[in-house]
């Protein structure tokens, strides 16, 4: 007796009802993305996803035994730097790589941290010098300034405060532009950066667009970037700021961890 062939998969009965329900499912789900993604675009969800970068730095700088930390930063964008996104690197200190004493370079093989794009994090310092009450921000480059520092662990896991200076990993300074065969694809020259495109942030070689060595920090503040930007245009960017400042950010130095003040 001849048997019949037996044809696999679904009837286009079988199908609409699978389609249907995967849509079903989907519907039902979107509501809890959607809590999830609004809840990381929070200030609390910020800091959420704040500490738990600190927590892996911390880690790296135990694992590596030599200084590390979190570096916050805008990328380079040709647009303007007030929708300019920020993000958090992660970045470890490299003498011989970088050729200067108080030299860091990016973490190899993990990517930069974007933060969401409703927020906004600064340590209120321009060319090193806390902003006076009496100032206010009203320049491009005290915006890459005040949004550019970086958070650094000792090999035993507390929270120092030290000389930063982040460079790309091969230690090309800006002046061998033209010449450095850097392929550094985190930091790197201006050159780099903006002519072949290879890197996503400037390096800390110029002090002029506010990027120069600095101390690094134990504390910041959260900012939402609409309500800046409106205050800037106004003219009126650090009085906002400023009135976030009994909410300032601070770090455990014993622990690396965010202190909990309510």
């Amino acid at each position: 007796m001849k048997l019949k062939p037996r044809h696999s998969g679904l009837t286009l009965t079988e199908m609409t009802i699978v389609v249907a329900a995967v849509a079903m499912l989907t519907a039902l789900s979107m509501p809890a993305v959607r809590s999830f993604f609004y809840s990381m675009s929070t200030s609390s969800g910020t800091k959420a996803l704040i500490s738990a970068s600190l927590s892996s730095a911390r880690a790296i700088a135990a694992r590596e035994q030599r200084y590390a930390g979190i570096r916050f930063q805008k990328a380079y964008s040709s647009g303007n730097i007030l929708d300019t996104p920020q993000y958090m690197i992660f970045i470890v200190y490299d003498y011989n790589e970088t050729g200067l004493a108080s030299g860091f370079r990016a973490v190899e093989g993990i990517r930069p941290i974007k933060l969401p794009d409703s927020v906004g994090v600064t340590d209120l310092y321009a060319n090193g010098v806390r902003i006076a009450a009496n100032s206010d921000i009203d320049d491009p480059n005290e915006i890459r300034d005040t949004t550019s520092f970086s958070i650094i662990f000792s090999p035993s896991g507390r929270l120092v405060m030290r000389d930063v200076r982040v460079r790309n990993r091969d230690g090309a300074p800006r002046w061998l532009a033209l010449l450095d065969n850097s392929q550094d694809d985190i930091f790197n020259t201006i050159f780099k950066v903006e002519n072949e495109k290879i890197a996503m942030f400037y390096q800390d070689d110029y002090a002029n667009l506010g990027l120069g060595h600095e101390l690094s920090r134990n504390s910041f503040i959260i900012y939402e970037k609409d309500k800046f930007k409106t205050a800037y245009q106004k003219g009126v960017a650090f009085d906002y700021l400023s009135r976030l400042i009994p909410e300032t950010i601070r770090i455990n130095p014993y622990t690396g961890t965010i202190i909990n003040e309510k």
